[in-house]
């Protein structure tokens, strides 16, 4: 799984949702809440795609870009990734520590149990 720096999610996220897109589309989904230049947004779907994450096919002279690898690939190796750089991969370590700086709901308690109780089966 490739590793995908906090931009490149971003450019991720719009295919995952739009593809295949081209650049320009990518460009005018992102501006809506990041000002970036249509040769950023080139140079990360370059990166994304030597990365092997997303590839490209080419009608007439223009790209359109698709995922190589879905979005819950990517969540479930970025959460691997942060359960080992952060916390060692103490699994009770870093949901101790969530459950201390977050706030839950009775139901998102209750929610909790139930996925314990289903992974105990």
């Amino acid at each position: 799984m490739p590793q995908i720096s906090d931009s490149e999610w971003e450019v991720m996220k719009v295919l995952w949702v739009n593809s295949p897109s081209t650049a320009n589309e990518v460009l005018d989904e992102l501006v809506k809440s990041i000002s970036w230049k249509p040769t950023t947004v080139k140079t990360l779907l370059s990166r994304l795609v030597k990365k092997k994450a997303v590839d490209f096919e080419k009608r007439n002279r223009t790209y359109y870009y698709y995922p190589l690898v879905t979005q819950d690939e990517c969540v479930k190796a970025e959460s691997k990734s942060f359960l080992k750089r952060v916390y060692g991969g103490a699994l009770k370590s870093m949901i101790a520590n969530f459950l201390e700086i977050q706030d839950l709901s009775a139901a998102d308690i209750e929610d909790l149990k139930n996925i314990l109780d289903e992974m105990k089966d």
